[in-house]
């Protein structure tokens, strides 16, 4: 497992624009696929976004595709959500996960259940 610290989180408005980092130390980022996932209140988990090890491959969930863009800084050790045009309903604890073991494909991505390391979460709250 690797250790996964988020940032960046705040009040937006809606139609705004926020980005958030997740970040790791150590020396085989490289190695893990990246996901963001969300919760927002009385309601599951859901899949946001994801990225494989070189960033060659992204995976986005239905209802933000379009807005969120993900991506990675290997040599930063440290992967982006740029989060546009911002719903209220984008509301929610994001958090970041890692997935150390291959493969990494849409199969994997979306399940949450395949991640093996998690970050403690980051508050987006988009307000009317």
């Amino acid at each position: 497992q690797v250790q996964l610290v988020e940032s960046g989180g705040g009040l937006v408005q809606a139609g705004g624009s926020l980005r958030v980092s997740c970040t790791t130390s150590g020396r085989t980022f490289s190695l893990y696929g990246m996901g963001w996932f969300r919760q927002a209140p009385g309601k599951e988990r859901e899949f946001v976004a994801a990225v494989n090890w070189s960033g060659g491959s992204t995976y986005y969930g239905d209802s933000v595709k379009g807005r969120f863009t993900i991506s990675r800084d290997n040599a930063k050790n440290t992967v982006y959500l740029q989060m546009n045009s911002l719903k209220p309903e984008d509301t929610a604890v994001y958090y970041c996960a890692a997935r150390k073991l291959l493969p990494f494909t849409s199969m994997q991505a979306y399940d949450s259940l395949k991640y093996d390391s998690w970050g403690q979460g980051t508050q987006v709250t988009v307000s009317s």
